[in-house]
């Protein structure tokens, strides 16, 4: 897992894979935690995919519900 920049600065979104890296957990683990709303994530048409500074605070137990946002971009 290599972190990326995104062009105003910011960190691109994780994949399940990323995730389950950077907790040291199986890619299953992290789609069911996801899908049941404990683990912070948005759905990017019909992925999931994290904010890297939720999923850090999530695992220091910063946040205590998480939930499953979709991410919209506007009109086409």
């Amino acid at each position: 897992m290599t972190p990326e920049t995104l062009p105003g600065g910011g960190e691109s979104l994780w994949s399940a894979v990323d995730v389950a890296a950077y907790l040291k957990a199986s890619r299953s683990w992290v789609y069911q935690k996801a899908e049941a709303g404990l683990l912070p994530c948005l759905h990017v048409g019909g992925l999931l995919r994290f904010e890297p500074a939720l999923v850090r605070a999530w695992a220091r137990g910063e946040l205590s519900g998480a939930s499953i946002v979709p991410l919209h971009r506007g009109s086409r």
